[in-house]
């Protein structure tokens, strides 16, 4: 299995970036998402414990299911199904306040179910997954930034800034 990593440090606190970042909607801000949504919410919170995710990314298809829930914090997630198939050894994203606003560090672990699935993974599965990680977390910087510089702020994720 590989482990994939994206990271960014976004300009907005941590709570904002946790929300955003935690409703899978925002993701089709990149252009690499094609379809997001929440098929069924979780226990305290929609995107909590048990929360249902479902993506069509240019890459794939994938119905995850959230698996711990600490905002604005971190959450985890594992992916139940997916296509292109896939071992799935569990997902994170953590947030952690920095000068200048919030570091994200996104990591999963994975590898492809089919013939040379390890080679698959390592040469082409893993950067195209970098590659979407990073243009979400990109698509969040630039909502949750471009909101926060209008007067009366917003996080264009739902929530106002106080």
């Amino acid at each position: 299995m590989e482990t994939m990593t994206a990271e960014r440090v976004i300009a907005a606190p941590a709570d904002e970036v946790f929300q955003w970042l935690a409703t899978t909607g925002n993701y089709t801000r990149s252009p690499l998402v094609l379809r997001a949504r929440l098929a069924r919410p979780g226990e305290g919170a929609p995107y909590g414990v048990g929360a249902v995710r479902l993506h069509t990314w240019l890459v794939g298809w994938f119905r995850e299911r959230v698996t711990a829930y600490h905002p604005p914090h971190d959450f985890d997630y594992v992916v139940e199904r997916c296509f292109p198939p896939a071992r799935h050894g569990g997902g994170r994203l953590t947030f952690t306040e920095v000068p200048g606003g919030t570091r994200v560090v996104w990591t999963t672990t994975a590898q492809v179910r089919l013939p040379f699935g390890a080679l698959l993974t390592r040469h082409l599965v893993k950067p195209l997954l970098v590659r979407v990680f990073g243009r979400i977390l990109d698509a969040a910087d630039a909502a949750l930034t471009r909101d926060a510089a209008r007067p009366g702020g917003g996080t264009g994720g739902g929530g106002t800034r106080g």
